[in-house]
């Protein structure tokens, strides 16, 4: 019994240590994001709908990229809480639309997703690495941003917190 404890015990700080040296790697990484706040804009998704932040509520804009081994495993967090809040990821150097929407049904997603395929965005927000999340509030300022993997609870807690 002794052994168990002093393994789970060892287990436990494994996973705390690294737990704090992934955020301040994110720390680090978000140092230089575009910190302003969101600009109005109007772009075409992937499902050829138009589209406009909405006004009033916050919003979550995920970069992430078909060929990032960590966004796929962060795609089910993101799905998540874009059936709850309002969500606009871009995919960043990903193919066409066609490779996109192959990749969005292969892994049963069906959050807002805008191609990105020229980097345009990746470059107004100053993308280094993926994924990349930022949160804005109401006033669409931003309140957070997450560089790497962010788990569905960390999400919540931030979306709802920007919502208040």
């Amino acid at each position: 019994m002794n052994r168990v404890k002093k393994y789970l015990k060892e287990i436990i700080t494994f996973f705390i240590f690294i737990t704090i040296i992934a955020n301040i790697i994110s720390i680090y990484k978000s140092s230089d994001l575009n910190k302003a706040a969101l600009q109005n804009i109007n772009i075409t998704l992937l499902d050829a709908q138009s589209y406009t932040y909405p006004k009033g509520k916050p919003i979550l804009i995920h970069f992430w990229a078909t060929w990032c081994p960590t966004c796929k495993l962060e795609a089910s967090n993101i799905q998540t809480i874009s059936e709850n809040y309002e969500v606009l990821t871009i995919a960043v150097n990903s193919g066409d639309n066609n490779d996109i929407k192959k990749y969005m049904n292969k892994h049963n997603l069906s959050y807002k997703v805008y191609n990105d395929n020229n980097g345009f965005f990746a470059k107004e927000f100053k993308i280094a690495a993926y994924p990349t999340t930022f949160i804005y509030n109401k006033n669409k300022e931003l309140v957070f941003s997450e560089v790497g993997f962010t788990s569905t609870w960390g999400l919540w807690i931030r979306m709802w917190w920007a919502g208040l």
